[in-house]
């Protein structure tokens, strides 16, 4: 299978979507450090044409001041015969009139151009590198500030390598071609303008000869462009899918190791290991049979440019149908010119590549940057204020895609300071219904409001500072136990840290711990039980003091002796606070103000736990599995958990 069909490349949407990509990265990237593109471009002039007068000067006082006098010609006269546009009244007026001192005055000149030819190579090297590196740093920030605020379902369909590779390996790579790239190309442009200048300057009929090579490498380099392009295209999607298996298998290694599948894991690194050999070898291939290509053309112009001016030196006139004269000094600057114009044309084909490599990625991350959202925040948008912290879902329905609908026609209302439970078999969409409170996804149909105040009216910052949200999946970020209590509330001190953990029931195990509050986690928070990790959690909402709680099953991966010291937090934390839960363990949520139960989306019943045991419906039944009634449950309700339960299986494999 191509690496460039969609479900090899998850970016390939995206990819195909970015127009016009470097030239954005130019225009939206490079106008913002204009002076160290400058700075960069005429240095790069200016040093190259410093470095082409030594091989003048050299024929000139071959021509000159070497040699037999008799043959020699004015030191002004063979000066200006190898300056383009230079005459000899110009020349004769600054050089000195003796020879010796015209011989000085040539070391002078070589030693200036080799002096300030090295300030002009510092100056344009710190213009390419200053370009590159401010347009690398903005670039990347620009990226990660886009991709964490792409919908929650677009992290759904893509993997962290993935990402990673945007991230790390595609700006890595846009950088190279600022900083290489166009240094180089820059730098060969004036070598083979100016050189150019000045072959046609001293003998336009043998610089026509040293340009034979030239429309032949112009056609080699563009039929290789067209064959490299997607070459590299598909090396990009390779790293992606190498950097995703080796995430996801670091991330998993204990169930790596506790299941026993080593050898099944690197049979699937080896395998996508091997696609990314077989697209980068055959971008190496197709660069090995290019560039020796290159070399044999350029030499092709070096060998005839020596054939023709060696015959022409050698006989006094010019071969063939060749006219005037050629002096051997102006032969021996005119075959170091060729030697340096031609080797420049074959670096052209390097300084492609890196284009060509340079395109990809930016194709990558601009169609990452142009991904749109579906989450639309209007930009004079007033910030939320929270008084009552009064919630309504109001006819509310949505669906992660037009096809299927997870929360459908969903009303209800949650008094200021009172507690809501949502109660329901998994992927009856209860987890949903809290995170379009959150705004992490918007609503397709209907509204929801706090203390009258639609979602989509206000700042997405003002919102979620409002809400506290704790998960039954605990993200400890790597740094100490401090940092991660802190997180998301960093203008706190150290005592108000101490008093939300000792709120949460963890200043004690805390303590505990080899550093206190300074010991380091571990990736993820390995270093601390799934408890451990709960408490933390329920202390950074507690730190926070949010208006409204969210607590999507928060105790129901830890044992029962963890679960009542969790619970008392929780106990402490939503009093007089508006709060939503989420939980498998009814025992946790029998005394919420009201309970909602959902099936399939929709809700089925309402009330308080006691009305619900009374109905003897859906939650009763629920009720009932937890308090051990199995024999006692309705054939009717085991059938639907059955095939509930398929259904869900069959969504998580597709």
């Amino acid at each position: 299978m191509s690496l460039t069909d969609e479900e090899d490349d998850p970016f390939e949407e995206q990819r195909e979507q970015a127009e016009n990509p470097m030239k954005r990265l130019f225009l939206e990237y490079g106008s913002e450090n204009t002076f160290a593109f400058v700075t960069g471009v005429v240095a790069s002039v200016f040093a190259r044409v410093l470095n082409l007068l030594p091989p003048v000067i050299l024929g000139v006082a071959i021509d000159s001041l070497i040699g037999q006098q008799s043959n020699q010609i004015p030191y002004a006269d063979a000066l200006a015969g190898q300056l383009p546009f230079v005459s000899s009244g110009l020349v004769a007026a600054i050089t000195p009139a003796g020879r010796t001192g015209q011989f000085w005055f040539s070391v002078g000149v070589v030693a200036a151009a080799f002096g300030v030819g090295a300030a002009f190579h510092w100056a344009r090297n710190w213009g390419w590198n200053s370009f590159a590196q401010n347009i690398q740093h903005n670039i990347r920030t620009d990226t990660y500030d886009k991709m964490q605020r792409l919908n929650m379902d677009f992290f759904a369909d893509k993997q962290t390598g993935e990402m990673m590779s945007i991230l790390s390996n595609d700006v890595n790579r846009l950088e190279r071609f600022l900083n290489d790239g166009m240094n180089s190309a820059f730098r060969l442009g004036v070598m083979v303008l100016a050189i150019a200048a000045f072959l046609f300057a001293i003998n336009w009929q043998l610089a026509l000869v040293a340009m034979v090579p030239v429309p032949l490498i112009a056609i080699f380099t563009y039929k290789f462009i067209q064959i490299i392009q997607p070459k590299y295209a598909d090396v990009r999607t390779a790293v992606g899918n190498v950097n995703s298996r080796l995430e996801n298998n670091l991330g998993g290694i204990q169930v790596i190791k506790t299941s026993n599948t080593e050898s099944y894991e690197s049979d699937r690194v080896e395998d996508v290991s091997n696609e990314y050999f077989d697209s980068n070898w055959g971008a190496i291939v197709t660069r090995i049979k290019f560039f020796p290509s290159l070399q044999i053309l350029s030499g092709l112009g070096f060998a005839l440019t020596f054939v023709v001016g060696g015959l022409w030196v050698f006989n006094g006139e010019g071969p063939w149908f060749f006219t005037g004269t050629l002096r051997p000094g102006e032969f021996v600057t005119f075959i170091l010119f060729t030697q340096r114009f031609i080797w420049p044309m074959a670096q052209f084909g390097s300084i492609i590549n890196m284009y060509q490599r340079a395109y990809a990625s930016s194709s990558r991350i601009f169609g990452l940057m142009d991904e749109p959202s579906r989450i639309r925040e209007e930009p004079d948008a007033d910030d939320l204020v929270v008084e009552d912290g009064e919630v309504v879902y109001e006819d509310v329905t949505f669906g992660y895609d037009e096809e299927e609908t997870i929360v459908n026609d969903i009303s209800f209302d949650v008094g200021g300071g009172d507690t809501l439970a949502l109660v329901g078999p998994t992927g009856a969409g209860k987890s949903t219904v809290l995170k379009l409170l959150l705004r992490m996804y918007d609503v397709d149909e209907g509204a929801i409001r706090i203390d009258g105040t639609d979602l989509r009216d206000v700042s997405l910052p003002s919102l979620r500072q409002a809400i506290g949200y704790v998960s039954q999946d605990t993200f400890m970020f790597y740094g100490t136990v401090k940092e991660n209590i802190a997180y998301g509330t960093f203008d706190v001190d150290d005592d108000d840290i101490v008093e939300a953990a000792k709120a949460a029931e963890a200043h004690e195990f805390i303590q505990n711990l080899p550093e206190g509050y300074d010991t380091e986690v571990g990736e993820r928070g390995v270093k601390l039980s799934g408890g451990q990790r709960q408490r933390i959690s329920i202390a950074r909402a507690v730190l926070k003091d949010p208006e409204i709680l969210v607590l999507d099953e928060a105790t129901s991966d830890v044992d029962t002796e963890t679960e009542m010291l969790i619970q008392r937090s929780l106990d402490e934390l939503t009093e007089d606070r508006t709060t939503f839960a989420i939980a498998h363990r009814l025992s946790t949520i029998k005394d919420a103000d009201k309970i909602v139960v959902l099936e399939d989306g929709a809700i089925v019943e309402r009330g308080s736990h006691d009305e619900l045991l009374d109905e003897d419906g859906l939650y009763a039944h629920l009720w009932g599995v937890q308090a051990g009634e199995i024999d006692e449950l309705p054939e009717e309700f085991i059938e639907r958990a059955a095939k509930r339960t398929a259904s869900v299986e069959t969504d998580a494999d597709d």
